[in-house]
């Protein structure tokens, strides 16, 4: 951290090394890469600018190598006012791993789940506003171009979907920009947001000879309310598509806090109407060891429609403050539907992590 005329710097970041085998035939490796993260602020009275960006060496996958651009934004703000402007990663809702109202970041599936979900989110370029009072804010967001989910194509990609039809993404225009407002109140019985935005759906979507994107209008909300040792989470939104046709989403989840690190949280996110149904569930236990220098957890989604889950075991070791040591298993089984083109990359890792 550094100060000159009252410009303030400040730099951090991590090195971290990740390597996978799969644990069937033909046991290969599924992943190696070596990154770096920097993290840049510099700021003077109240304003400044913010860049994130990573060096990555893909051993298995070349064309992943290479330096990454991930959030560059310049912002000002006051005890009111909190205003953004560039490449940024914008979260809303209160789901874990599940989108619902959390729509503007799409995301990278390079390497499907098998990644931290910080990771998987891709920022966008985008005009953010926050206006704070006491107890309540709104927010107002325009995206002047929208970003769309990254599919693994590259067949040596053990995650690779397989070649696609080619791509037609809307045309940059007024027109066709996202925008949208999520207003959020914290009261004392918990909390809730109401949110409404013009967006794209992200997914590609089949059509005769591409793959492309339809405009939706969303509206919806999201509640936290804790009570005792529970935290309840609950979810939902209305997608309308410009044929008038309807989509609902909604989550359900319930955290639990009993106390000796102990950490369960459970959720239940079913999509009704027209278009596809799905209907998902995940479960998320923690326990910390060894004065929480030990972390052990698993996480878990399950398709309950086709019968597909992939779960993640892993172990956290803080050998130090700036030194982690992760081993982990990946766990994927399916019977029938899109989860089984993983059902054989089951696979064991390590991670290696020093933050600076």
């Amino acid at each position: 951290l550094a100060a000159h005329d009252n410009i303030d710097l400040s730099v951090k970041g991590f090195l971290d090394t990740y390597h996978a085998f799969r644990t069937e035939a033909p046991v290969d490796w599924m992943s190696s890469r070596t990154r770096a993260r920097g993290e840049f602020r510099l700021e003077k009275d109240g304003g400044g600018m913010f860049v994130s960006a990573n060096l990555v060496y893909n051993a298995l996958l070349k064309d992943l190598s290479g330096f990454q651009l991930r959030e560059a934004y310049a912002y000002w703000g006051n005890s009111n006012w909190d205003i953004r402007a560039g490449k940024q990663i914008i979260s809303w809702g209160v789901a874990d791993g599940l989108r619902v109202t959390d729509l503007i970041s799409p995301m990278d599936y390079t390497k499907f789940l098998a990644q931290d979900y910080d990771d998987i989110r891709v920022p966008v370029g985008a005009l953010r506003v926050r206006y704070l009072h006491d107890a309540w804010s709104l927010e107002a967001v325009a995206v002047p171009v929208a970003e769309f989910f990254k599919l693994p194509t590259n067949p040596d990609n053990p995650w690779s979907v397989g070649l696609l039809p080619p791509e037609v993404k809307p045309d940059p225009s007024l027109k066709n920009m996202e925008y949208g407002a999520r207003f959020n109140c914290s009261l004392s019985g918990g909390d809730f947001s109401l949110i409404a935005l013009r967006t794209w759906s992200k997914m590609p979507e089949f059509l005769v000879d591409h793959i492309g994107y339809h405009r939706l209008s969303v509206i919806g909300g999201d509640v936290s309310i804790p009570f005792g040792n529970f935290v309840f989470r609950g979810e939902i939104a209305d997608n309308i598509d410009d044929h008038g046709e309807h989509q609902g989403n909604a989550l359900a989840g319930l955290d639990w806090y009993p106390g000796n690190d102990w950490n369960l949280s459970a959720q239940f996110n079913q999509t009704f109407g027209t278009g596809e149904q799905t209907l998902l569930a995940t479960l998320r236990i923690s326990k910390a060891l060894l004065n929480n220098s030990l972390t052990l957890s698993t996480f878990a989604y399950a398709d309950v429609k086709d019968f597909g889950v992939f779960n993640r075991f892993s172990a956290d070791w803080a050998a130090t403050d700036q030194i982690h040591v992760l081993l982990g298993y990946d766990l994927f089984y399916a019977e029938e539907g899109t989860p089984t083109y993983y059902s054989h990359n089951s696979e064991v890792w390590l991670k290696l992590k020093y933050s600076f």
